[in-house]
């Protein structure tokens, strides 16, 4: 919250995503998060710039875990902060679904009964991008 605090905003938004007990039927005890973190921190700083583009007069702050993490531990954190609640629930939301979209990181599911599995990853290309939709709308 420090990070995007302002005081010509009044509404702080903040997205905590965490690891789930259960995937697609089967138990989950954890998950390894693997990113190329050099290339993730550009791409998050690009995401919040566009953000920033469609909801002016807005302050960002993301923070994606590496490492491995057990169920209801926090994968992510998103905090955006804004004049108006509005424009700071859209852009969070913004935020995150393209983060799911674009970002260089990598999730290996561990189960109950002792097996793995990494997740399929998003495609990085732009005719994916262009078809997403987000926040009610198409952006972009």
């Amino acid at each position: 919250m420090q990070k995007v605090q302002s005081d010509a905003h009044g509404a702080i938004d903040i997205f905590v995503g965490t690891v789930r007990n259960t995937h697609e039927g089967k138990s989950v005890t954890g998950i390894n998060y693997d990113a190329h973190v050099e290339i993730a921190k550009k791409v998050f700083k690009e995401i919040c710039a566009e953000s920033q583009g469609l909801w002016p007069n807005t302050k960002y702050a993301v923070s994606h875990f590496k490492g491995e993490l057990p169920v209801g531990g926090i994968s992510i954190v998103i905090a955006v902060s804004s004049p108006h609640r509005a424009e700071s629930f859209e852009a969070c939301r913004y935020v995150i679904e393209e983060i799911k979209i674009r970002a260089p990181s990598w999730k290996q599911e561990h189960y109950i009964d002792g097996k793995s599995a990494w997740l399929p990853g998003h495609s990085l290309n732009e005719e994916t991008k262009a078809n997403q939709k987000c926040c009610g709308g198409q952006h972009g």
